[in-house]
């Protein structure tokens, strides 16, 4: 459904974008299919949110900001960001797609695959720019919230989830923000990594899921995550799938891993996000 709209794009920061630096010589902004069904954008320096809501008749004022994934160099927008907005829209949420900044790259396809085939050779390119891409997500929440009323959406009920490294961004927006702007009403990193940091006294809410046989990003990742909010004493759910590998999203595999949305779905249920 998402494909045949021509949804409304807003700027994270208004005027000027902090800490851009890394992005002075960068070239445009870049949207290709690489591999089969799997849109990817790269070069993002200005981050924006594609915004996608329900239809009035079936929304629930519930909102997500959702972080596609792409090892820091690029994001997955179809894979891990429209498709995700298919499954919620129908079911009254509305999708705020984030395109967060992400390191640089050079316009050459060959270039790029081998970086996209690789991506944890690049791994001081990541350090380097997440942070950066945290920032965007806390901003990310504090524009969708000022202007909740405009979207239909309760600014309680805004929440956030990601990818791999948009659940990077995702954990590091749950437990970095630093006003009650930029808290998320809830959060749900999916197979993601994490730079441990101390989790707030009013850390949200938390659902996490990962497959045992991740070969990309250990699951321990999202066990210390689990730990860290139960250490604080905030409410927190975790799923390890025997399988799945990395990056299953919603693509159907036959193994129970295609059902963690379901299990979210449930999870926002008896958090009292979306009615039941």
């Amino acid at each position: 459904m998402s494909n045949a709209r021509t949804p409304e794009v807003i700027p994270v920061w208004p005027g000027v974008v902090p800490d851009a630096e890394l992005w002075q010589d960068a070239g445009p902004e870049l949207e290709r299919p690489l591999w089969e069904n799997s849109r990817l954008v790269r070069n993002v320096s200005h981050p924006t949110l594609t915004v996608f809501l329900p239809d009035p008749d079936v929304a629930t004022g519930t909102g997500i900001v959702i972080c596609p994934g792409g090892a820091f160099h690029f994001l997955m927008v179809d894979k891990e960001g429209t498709e995700i907005a298919d499954w919620l829209n129908p079911r009254g949420v509305a999708v705020f797609v984030l395109r967060y900044r992400v390191f640089p790259t050079a316009d050459d396809d060959a270039e790029f695959l081998r970086i996209a085939e690789d991506p944890l050779s690049r791994r001081a390119n990541m350090e380097r720019v997440w942070p950066i891409s945290v920032a965007d997500g806390l901003q990310a929440i504090r524009t969708v919230r000022e202007q909740a009323a405009r979207f239909g959406i309760d600014p309680d009920r805004l929440g956030i989830m990601g990818f791999s490294a948009g659940g990077a961004v995702t954990a590091g927006t749950a437990s970095g923000y630093t006003d009650p702007a930029s808290r998320p009403s809830f959060a749900a990193p999916i197979y993601p990594v994490w730079r441990e940091q101390p989790v707030p006294a009013d850390a949200p809410p938390i659902f996490l899921a990962h497959a045992s046989d991740d070969p990309l990003v250990s699951p321990q990742e999202s066990i210390k995550l689990y730990t860290a909010w139960q250490q604080a004493g905030r409410r927190a759910e975790l799923h390890i799938y025997a399988a799945g590998g990395h990056g299953f999203a919603l693509w159907p595999q036959d193994l129970p891993s295609d059902t963690w949305i379901d299990r979210f779905w449930a999870w926002l249920q008896s958090e009292g996000f979306v009615p039941r």
